[in-house]
């Protein structure tokens, strides 16, 4: 069953109409890019490259830290891969052009996007303490899995706060390379999440309250000690610009696959959506590589659709409002299967940084998350958590929607959509233990059915 999206056409603003199925928690596209929205910080290409050459100089640690990484020489990266029959499932004509998947959900290391930003973050950390300490003195970055260096990192710590897959990557790379982690989660956390940490010596610190409430009080707990690093996803350039570092890669997969992205021949990519960071990353660095030929929309559940207010505040469609407002002031519960979703208020770094050139932002229902995970694993096989489906909601809320094909209209994408290349990025999943895994499927095909 597909999620029914209002006609927008016949209500006298897009926005507003949008702004009321935000309020009763329905399904909503909001299209962005072209609609007067500036970006008020600018990113320059070198920045992204820094991110992808420190990637690079850790290869050879990574390799000896994680023995999964070494068939890839101790790259973190993920396939792009052909979905036909999950398109054909979805209703999804070839007249509007390709599906694939980025399958971020079998991430190494840490199983999920957070791989990417997390990883980089607490790498760009180590090599600051071990340049103080004169670690780095030859250059040799594998030499940091020692018992020097490990003796060296003992001595500070990383901390964040979570939901539960930022969480995993942040605590998984600090704690093999030998500092202090701790992870702050919400009550909203999977505990096998918790349980996953604690089994790699991290400390978990529960709080009460939600996503934003746990990271309020870990940063409060890292001001404390001067030897801790606090991994901030709602500021942190450090984590938006690891996330960024994936689009080098892309375009690399994409040309393998013959894929071209001009005028002519759109890019869609439709990325799950929690506080901003990582899609904001991953749109960054698309734009950089694609400019006005790359669409990048952002996928929120109905009850979290935090970015999306960010996106809208102080417009027409929501007059008055705070300049950085949360779900609840709209009367929502910020209550979602997608774990790593349920955030009320949107990073104003990753908003910033995407203002300019966001192509949109859709909300979709817990039930469809189900639907579409258990429709990709019988279709093609694959397996992801709840959170890494919102994207697949994206083509045909792109298409379908009056919001969504007054955006087309804008941008003159019409005559190109047999030709467009749409990539749904699949989030995290990797690392769910088998019995979550099996409820989150029998509940998807008992939807179905």
């Amino acid at each position: 069953m597909q999620a029914a999206y209002l006609n927008l056409a016949i209500m006298p603003s897009i926005e507003v109409q949008t702004i009321e199925s935000l309020r009763q928690a329905r399904p909503a596209f909001w299209g962005g890019r072209g609609a007067g929205c500036r970006s008020t910080l600018h990113l320059e290409p070198a920045q992204v490259q820094q991110a992808v050459d420190r990637f690079k100089r850790f290869a050879p640690l990574l390799q000896r830290l994680f023995p999964e990484l070494q068939a890839s020489g101790g790259r973190i990266e993920s396939p792009l891969l052909a979905v036909p029959a999950m398109q054909q499932a979805l209703g999804l004509s070839p007249a509007m052009g390709q599906l694939w998947v980025k399958a971020d959900h079998t991430l190494p290391v840490a199983g999920s996007v957070k791989a990417r930003g997390g990883v980089h973050e607490v790498l760009e950390y180590a090599e600051q303490v071990a340049q103080q300490h004169g670690l780095l003195a030859d250059g040799d970055y594998a030499q940091l899995a020692s018992e020097q260096a490990r003796a060296v990192f003992a001595r500070y710590q990383v901390a964040v706060g979570s939901t539960g897959n930022l969480g995993l990557s942040i605590g998984v790379m600090a704690s093999a390379l030998g500092f202090q982690a701790t992870v702050h989660m919400s009550a909203d956390a999977k505990q096998w999440k918790k349980q996953r940490l604690r089994a790699r010596g991290v400390q978990v610190v529960e709080h009460e309250g939600d996503y934003a409430q746990a990271v309020a009080a870990g940063r409060a707990l890292a001001e404390q000690d001067p030897h801790c690093h606090f991994v901030d996803d709602e500021h942190s350039l450090s984590l938006l610009l690891g996330y960024a570092a994936a689009a080098p890669y892309l375009v690399a997969q994409l040309a393998e696959q013959g894929l071209v992205v001009d005028e002519k021949h759109p890019l869609f990519v439709h990325i799950p959506c929690g506080v901003g960071g990582a899609p904001g990353g991953v749109a960054l660095g698309l734009q950089q590589a694609f400019g006005p030929h790359v669409h990048c929309f952002f996928a929120e559940p109905v009850q979290s659709p935090c970015f999306m207010v960010e996106m809208l505040a102080g417009t027409a469609a929501l007059p008055g409002m705070a300049r950085h407002p949360s779900v609840y002031e709209l009367g929502l519960n910020n209550r979602t299967e997608a774990d790593g979703l349920a955030v009320p208020s949107a990073s104003e770094l990753a908003a910033d940084v995407v203002r300019g050139f966001l192509a949109g932002v859709f909300t979709v229902e817990d039930e469809t998350l189900f639907r579409h995970l258990a429709l990709l694993q019988q279709t093609q096989g694959l397996q992801i958590e709840p959170s890494a489906a919102a994207g697949f909601s994206g083509p045909r809320a792109l298409l379908e929607s009056a919001a969504g094909q007054d955006y087309l209209q804008r941008q003159n994408l019409l005559p190109h959509m047999q030709n467009a290349t749409h990539i749904v990025w699949t989030t995290g999943g990797l690392f769910v233990p088998d019995e979550e895994y099996a409820r989150f499927l029998a509940r998807g095909r008992e939807l179905l059915a």
